[in-house]
């Protein structure tokens, strides 16, 4: 493990391999682990560069503060990717981090070579979705945050985790994978407050940088429909759909995730 001081705040990250880099940004109760399934394959070609955002571990936060933002973890990617100082970057994020990675190439596309979203966290404004209601992402966190609170962390990482994979999936996930996520439970805190903003058509349409959206076709929820609204407006981008998988499609089919990502890489 490697740390980079970024706004303030020592920026933890794995790297391995060689070659162009790839940095790779966890989503929701996720950190620089959330990718260990593809580091063999992704490093083989790249230098690959996976960060733990703040307050994810190996930090161990309390939920107290208030600096858990959106706002301010797309501030702190950019900066880590100004300090590689290696030039334009291939980004790839998945759910929240995907959001991430989506701000970072709207804000500061000069410092992507390309860009790749695993099912892009979020919601749609009225622009992309005429039915949209941004108060469902807060009621979606609130019911898990309000169940660690009050210090049912298993509860509230089963109700968080079961709306996306189904129900039931949370009593069958292996237990390393629980581990990960109890790691980070308190981050739940934060996300309720971090105002997210949604995506809208006039940001899709802004990007620039080839973008590659990869998706499960077993995810439940939002997500399919965020994935595929912002793929019909983000100019020229493609989309890649991962035949029985779910949200977490790269533990789940990682091969086919690795081949998909490394051939759109690849391309000039």
């Amino acid at each position: 493990m490697q740390t980079l001081p970024v706004n303030g705040y020592d920026m933890a990250y794995l790297q391995m391999g060689r070659g162009r880099p790839l940095v790779c940004v966890h989503g929701t109760l996720g950190d620089f682990r959330t990718w260990s399934a593809v580091f063999g394959p992704l490093s083989k070609q790249h230098r690959m560069i996976s960060v733990s955002l703040r307050h994810f571990f190996p930090e161990h936060w309390d939920g107290v503060g208030d600096d858990y933002l959106m706002s301010q973890h797309v501030s702190d990617v950019i900066a880590f990717i100004e300090k590689l100082d290696a030039g334009p970057v291939d980004l790839m994020g998945h759910s929240r981090g995907g959001h991430i990675a989506f701000r970072v190439a709207e804000q500061r596309p000069q410092l992507l070579r390309k860009l790749v979203l695993a099912e892009p966290g979020g919601e749609l404004d009225s622009s992309l979705d005429p039915d949209a209601a941004h108060s469902q992402r807060t009621a979606r966190f609130a019911g898990p945050a309000a169940k660690v609170r009050e210090g049912d962390i298993e509860g509230g990482l089963m109700l968080f985790f079961d709306a996306i994979a189904g129900d039931g999936r949370w009593a069958r996930l292996p237990a390393a994978d629980k581990q990960q996520l109890r790691d980070n439970v308190f981050t739940l805190l934060g996300q309720v407050g971090e105002n997210r903003q949604p995506y809208s058509r006039r940001g899709a349409e802004s990007i620039r940088t080839p973008t590659l959206f990869v998706g499960g076709t077993a995810t439940k929820g939002n997500l399919p429909a965020v994935l595929q609204a912002l793929a019909a407006h983000v100019p020229g981008s493609r989309v890649a759909m991962i035949s029985g998988a779910g949200h977490w499609m790269f533990g789940q089919a990682p091969q086919e995730f690795c081949e998909i990502v490394l051939e759109f890489l690849a391309e000039a």
